[in-house]
């Protein structure tokens, strides 16, 4: 009877220790070790809640595994947002939720020591919010980073990242949203080659003076907004970046040269009052075919000409090489991504002395 009873509380002891339920504490998402980058609402800080493509959560534990739960919205009742997830710098796992509340085990059996790990809201606000409720882990640590330049990235799908991932569903199959990775956009590319925090501050559709698709907004009515989609919850500007990047004109298409222009103009005076320091790029669209990119080149030169000549004096422009196309529905892919981040960056890093 002795032995049986030993064995028993033997078993036991062993499964207390190798339970993640049993051995690990649960840290709330307004825990000061947890980091967040991005447009993102606080107003319940026990459920921070972000729309846009590309906002971040980074964040350093101990030990060999970490859950987080998150919230969906579940826009429409069907529609699921994808999460990617990257582990000690690894190339990221895409996870796709599957109801309004989701735990999710994204590392499981690694080395003991210590870990980091960034969570990134891989498709756009077109899908819904998520909700970040917390992680559970050995150990949370202070989270750290080491990157002292930050960029915003304005702009419609393309800097979304929309179509350019077609590993696991191929294009015109699944749901339109299974192949868009904000990880991937060019924009993330280069922020991450040039040691950057960013934000997307984007959506697909989007013009300047004008949006497709019967888009009832245009980005300089929502750009002071958490969430462009709705044109609500104002935004307090604390991020401050060193460097604006500006990439629309691809769904406004070929307009009134003056309109256009003056839109634009007006457009950048507006982000002068809002980031006074900020070094502002404006960018031809790198999905344009031949015709769009050299309206766009000649629209853009006549905004950073008329600007610097009425005292704007930290304004450029950057007209890509070609037309990127290789995603879903004309869109740019991964590796078409790659090239536009690499285009960028190499002209950034002259522009900037990055």
């Amino acid at each position: 009877m002795k032995i049986r009873i030993f064995i028993v509380c033997l078993a036991m002891l062993m499964l207390s220790a190798s339970s993640p339920e049993l051995s690990t504490e649960f840290f709330a998402a307004d825990n000061p070790y947890i980091r967040y980058t991005g447009r993102i609402d606080f107003n319940n800080p026990k459920a921070p809640r972000f729309w846009a493509a590309g906002v971040y959560i980074e964040a350093r534990f101990r030990g060999t595994f970490c859950e987080i739960e998150v919230r969906d919205e579940m826009l429409w009742g069907t529609s699921h947002n994808y999460l990617e997830v990257s582990i000690d710098g690894a190339e990221p796992q895409r996870i796709k939720t599957t109801g309004k509340v989701d735990r999710i085990m994204i590392a499981d059996n690694l080395k003991e020591g210590e870990h980091s790990i960034v969570i990134m809201k891989g498709t756009e606000a077109l899908i819904g919010y998520l909700e970040f409720i917390g992680m559970r882990c050995e150990k949370l640590l202070p989270a750290k980073s080491n990157r002292s330049r930050k960029i915003e990235f304005i702009g419609d799908s393309i800097t979304s990242g929309m179509g350019n991932f077609t590993k696991d569903v191929p294009c015109d199959s699944g749901v339109w949203y299974d192949q868009h990775s904000a990880w991937y956009s060019y924009a993330s590319v280069t922020a991450r080659e040039l040691q950057a925090d960013f934000h997307l501050t984007s959506e697909s559709g989007i013009g300047l003076i004008h949006s497709c698709c019967a888009k009832p907004i245009l980005m300089p009515q929502v750009f002071d907004k958490i969430s462009l989609s709705k044109d609500s919850l104002a935004w307090d500007f604390k991020f401050q970046p060193d460097l604006v990047a500006i990439c629309l004109g691809q769904n406004d298409g070929v307009q009134d040269s003056v309109q256009f222009t003056g839109a634009y103009v007006k457009f950048l005076r507006s982000l002068r009052t809002h980031y006074p320091k900020a070094k502002f790029v404006c960018l031809t669209s790198p999905m344009a075919d031949d015709k769009l990119r050299a309206v766009l080149k000649q629209y853009l030169k006549g905004v950073v000409d008329h600007c610097r000549k009425t005292g704007e004096k930290d304004v450029a422009m950057y007209s890509f090489s070609r037309q990127y196309k290789n995603g879903c529905g004309f869109h740019p892919d991964m590796e078409d991504d790659k090239l536009i981040a690499n285009e960028l960056t190499i002209w950034l890093k002259s522009q900037m002395k990055w």
